[in-house]
């Protein structure tokens, strides 16, 4: 049949079998193919955090104290995701000597405090902060917004001390290094994939001394803080590339910003992406001469002028959203990008003995 590629089958309960339907196999790679575009748009938008693993999650959009609305989405969305969230949120919500949970203290650092020693006292705190596994990000990113208001969110999140998820880590991040003038900082991010899925996943690269490392959050232990002992961009990169494989990840892409400015009233954005390198579509050679013009590109931009800072009252408005006087939670206690070349993609197989099982990083 010359139409047979064209047949897929639905069941028909009066046949007792499943019945050929014209045209369905199109429909179905149209609707696959809408699903990459869209993939791709929101990677553009810069909003691929906003997935994990293909499974969305929620961001608080009203601020803090969380409004009763955006609370109980919130524990509607942990009984779905949850094995036992229907049941467990009700053990929560209905119990009444829940222990106080610990406020971490923001580290403060002597003079004589090595930047190495300042970095791991920062990662400590954020990772005292816990990951924020109930499927709602408390604290709203918007990557366009100027660096003057993501500050203030930063502020906000030492206030609340809530748990965070990996873009909260790197404004946080960002915050507690401003008063460090030999530390230069940088996004760096990363789109893995899965048994069928894309993952995505953000650190704050960090270089002093001719050292690189990395400050972040994640589930996974090697995803996240990386001390400030490698030569070279390319070593810190590999380092990660080798903690997803770890996981049966293959690294798909890495985008890279440039240095972030130390000035916490600045008018400017951060670039989050002035390299995009498709990390399986190049040699180790390839990868290793791109970082290295990324490394140059990162280093001219030492020295240059930033806008000026805004008024008083101009920051002010700039701020974040407002918020009330306490939290329901915790507190009971588009720019130059560099596309990397079209090579052979060298595809790296998930075991076989996953069963399907979705491992998020």
């Amino acid at each position: 049949m010359n139409n047979e590629r064209d047949l897929t089958g639905k069941y028909s309960a009066s046949a007792g079998t499943f019945l050929p339907v014209p045209g369905l196999r199109k429909m179905l790679r149209a609707t696959v193919g809408s699903l990459e575009e869209r993939d791709e748009e929101l990677e553009e938008e810069g909003e691929e955090e906003l997935r994990d693993g293909g499974v969305p999650f929620y961001v608080n959009r009203g601020g803090l104290p969380v409004d009763e609305e955006t609370w109980e989405r919130m524990w509607r969305h942990v009984a779905r995701i949850h094995p036992s969230g229907e049941r467990l949120g009700k053990e929560i919500r209905g119990a009444t000597d829940l222990p106080k949970i610990p406020v971490p203290s923001v580290p403060t650092h002597q003079p004589t405090t090595t930047v190495p020693q300042r970095l791991e006292a920062i990662q400590k705190y954020i990772r005292e902060l816990q990951y924020n596994h109930t499927g709602t990000q408390f604290f709203e990113i918007k990557k366009s917004r100027p660096l003057t208001a993501l500050m203030d969110i930063a502020k906000e999140m030492t206030r609340e001390a809530l748990p965070i998820k990996c873009l909260e880590a790197v404004i946080l991040g960002i915050h507690l290094t401003n008063n460090m003038p030999g530390v230069e900082r940088f996004p760096l991010s990363f789109k893995s994939h899965f048994s069928g899925n894309h993952f995505y996943h953000i650190v704050l690269g960090v270089h002093s001394g001719g050292r690189f490392g990395a400050l972040g959050m994640s589930r996974r232990e090697d995803l996240m803080f990386k001390p400030l002992e490698y030569k070279t961009l390319t070593d810190l990169v590999q380092e990660f590339e080798g903690a997803y494989r770890g996981y049966w990840h293959t690294l798909r892409k890495v985008k890279i910003g440039q240095y972030v400015s130390h000035d916490p009233h600045s008018v400017e954005q951060i670039e989050w992406k002035h390299s995009t390198l498709d990390v399986d579509k190049l040699t180790k050679e390839e990868l290793r001469k791109e970082l290295e013009r990324h490394t140059r590109d990162m280093r001219l931009k030492i020295g240059k002028p930033a806008p000026p800072s805004p008024t008083k009252d101009r920051r002010n408005s700039m701020g974040s959203p407002l918020r009330g006087p306490g939290s329901p939670i915790r507190r009971i206690s588009r720019v130059e990008r560099r596309p990397s070349g079209d090579k052979k993609v060298l595809e790296q197989k998930p075991s076989t003995d996953m069963n399907g099982y979705q491992i998020r990083v």
